[in-house]
């Protein structure tokens, strides 16, 4: 790995306003955003828009999630509008847990994109493969504006579906010379580390407090309702990320290590409402002052780490702007290759 992949992504593309007018309505497959759609361009499109959301020129509107009372399943809609990038819309979805049983995969949704000049609908996008490419980049951006820059080891706290597209994002970040990894089932860690013997790099299955102990960057990215990781594991230096909190009661470290951190976040309303931060503030801990937005951060209104002793944690609750930018870009990265479909309403 070279130290360009510490100047965050490796390319920086413009893309905005190049769809095309007057083909109706542009759909682009599950199939084409994977192919189409690279890490370089997720994150762009999402420390971009976190730039945006910092000044106050992109909106997400409030979040409608709930049971739907059929098959367990929670669905919902997260909207916005990003001014700088013209990207109005909305992305539909949920969680099905039973759908691993059916060879699917569990969360299902789609981007829907209007045009901000006429409200006329513009495309429809696929979002499985976006929701985890975008989460990814989420913590990518983090660990690019927050982690030290001699990180050495990435812990990973989670082997599920996002783990894999969470390791190949972050390696391209910071010079990591090994993989640490725990999951509450270990059969899912083989995955994991055939990512990281595809990346060249040492791979080691080990306790919570083993990874703790070892790990300069740590990634958490589980559906945990209990705290998984201690504070006083935590050593000093360590930037966290934490990618899996994104529902009231959810939590995955103990809130006394909010108190001892630097707290970042996407957006302040969700952190301390339905993120990691919503227990040290309800512990009254912490208080939403404490927080500081990354996007404040990327635009140099607020600083990150002061120190190689900080201990930095980023509270990624996921927010629809982050969806609609990178299902934007997709969708001009296909148009132009010729890789969309149209129809007429």
């Amino acid at each position: 790995m070279s130290d360009s992949k510490e100047n965050h992504a490796p390319e920086n593309h413009s893309h905005k306003n190049s769809l095309p007018v007057n083909k109706g309505v542009s759909v682009v497959s599950e199939a084409v955003c994977q192919e189409v759609m690279g890490r370089a361009d997720a994150f762009t499109a999402v420390e971009n828009v976190f730039s945006a959301m910092a000044k106050n020129t992109a909106y997400n509107f409030p979040v409608i999630r709930e049971a739907i009372g059929h098959a367990d399943a929670l669905y919902g809609f997260k909207s916005g509008f990003d001014r700088d990038g013209m990207v109005l819309g909305l992305k539909s979805g949920g969680y099905w847990p039973g759908n691993v049983q059916k060879d699917l995969t569990n969360h299902q949704s789609t981007v829907i994109l209007f045009d901000p000049d006429t409200g006329q609908l513009k495309s429809l996008v696929g979002g499985n493969y976006l929701t985890a490419v975008r989460t990814a980049a989420s913590s990518a951006v983090s660990i690019a504006h927050l982690a030290r820059k001699d990180s050495k080891v990435l812990g990973m706290v989670g082997a599920g579906h996002q783990s894999t597209f969470q390791l190949r994002a972050a390696v391209e970040q910071r010079e990591f010379e090994k993989i640490v990894c725990w999951n509450f089932h270990p059969e899912q860690i083989p995955k994991l580390a055939a990512v990281a013997e595809e990346l060249g790099l040492p791979f080691e299955s080990v306790t919570r407090e083993e990874l703790c102990a070892q790990a300069d960057v740590i990634i958490t990215i589980t559906s945990a309702f209990e705290a998984l990781i201690d504070k006083d594991w935590i050593k000093p230096g360590t930037h966290i990320a934490c990618m899996g909190t994104d529902t009231v009661g959810k939590q995955e470290v103990d809130a006394k290590l909010l108190a001892v951190a630097k707290v970042f976040t996407d957006e302040l309303a969700q952190s301390i409402t339905l993120g990691e931060a919503q227990h040290a503030i309800a512990q009254k801990l912490i208080q939403q002052s404490d927080i500081v937005p990354i996007g404040e951060v990327i635009n140099g209104t607020k600083t990150g780490r002061t120190s190689a002793e900080d201990i930095t944690l980023f509270d990624g609750t996921g927010v629809g702007l982050q969806d609609l930018a990178v299902a934007s870009v997709a969708a001009e990265l296909a148009e132009a290759k010729g890789q969309v479909t149209y129809f007429n309403l």
